[in-house]
């Protein structure tokens, strides 16, 4: 694994994005990794192992969070400036075509990508994220964000296991990773997790509504997986069901009883994974 960063551009100047960059630099077949909303890339450090025999796989953090810089004071987290972002980084890797592997957030970016016209985006794989995100999610996801302190590295882990009910099935050696990497250390003492608090007021200002992404979901031409928690409330059976209903082609991977997202840390789900890019 080699981490390097791309200088992209903000109303105010430019900020970095650290990526990371795991298998053969010279492979012409790339995956992207894009994280969830309060995460970061190293979430993908297991999936990007397994992909790496037959991919170049990138795992960027998206602005504000991981080792990416945050954005200046004023300036709101959202859509246009990760989809921004993105560019940049495809410019950097001076590539065609790319697949793309996108948990909640990281689907959603795909997703409004693949899209495009003249898109780069060959495969793509949604994690627990489709065409309509109900209010009452958003809500929930706004609760937990913000500026959260913990004097040990062992509260925020207890912190992100309540959080994050789909990630129960870990490993411990997998927590401690999930723990180490959603953290940063406090200059005062203690740590705060791994993002930009600022985060928090663009997801209140957008949970006043559901989100509604059937345009987009319609434009993506592109073959797709979709991987469903069955009892997430991020992606519900309907949603699915419908999406289904438009795209009977889609690759549907429902994992029983577990709730938004799946980890893609689990061996089934690399392996699913795996098989359907590769």
């Amino acid at each position: 694994m080699s981490v390097r960063t791309v200088k992209c551009l903000n109303p105010q100047g430019f900020h970095r994005m650290a990526y990371r960059e795991w298998g053969d630099p010279d492979n012409p077949r790339v995956v992207i990794c894009v994280h969830g909303l309060a995460r970061n890339g190293r979430d993908f450090d297991q999936l990007a192992e397994a992909l790496s025999e037959d991919y170049r796989v990138v795992c960027p953090d998206i602005v504000g969070r991981g080792e990416s810089d945050w954005l200046p004071p004023g300036q709101l987290y959202a859509l246009p400036q990760y989809l921004s972002d993105i560019s940049c980084l495809l410019a950097r890797l001076d590539v065609e075509q790319v697949d793309w592997v996108g948990t909640s957030m990281g689907g959603i970016i795909g997703m409004l990508l693949a899209g495009m016209p003249q898109t780069p985006i060959r495969r793509l794989v949604l994690n627990d994220i489709g065409a309509y995100i109900p209010q009452s999610s958003l809500e929930r996801i706004a609760t937990y964000l913000g500026e959260k302190q913990f004097p040990t590295l062992e509260e925020a882990r207890s912190f992100m296991q309540q959080t994050y009910p789909a990630l129960r099935n870990l490993t411990a050696s997998q927590w401690d990773h999930i723990a180490r990497h959603g953290v940063r250390a406090r200059p005062e003492g203690g740590y705060a997790l791994h993002y930009d608090p600022a985060l928090a007021l663009s997801t209140a200002a957008m949970s006043t509504h559901p989100v509604d992404l059937w345009d987009s979901w319609r434009a993506v031409k592109c073959p797709q997986m979709l991987i469903w928690g069955e009892r997430s409330d991020v992606l519900q059976r309907d949603t699915v069901e419908q999406m289904r209903e438009e795209n009977p082609a889609m690759t549907l991977y429902a994992v029983a009883d577990m709730e938004h997202a799946p980890s893609l840390m689990e061996a089934e789900q690399i392996e699913s994974v795996c098989r359907w890019l590769c």
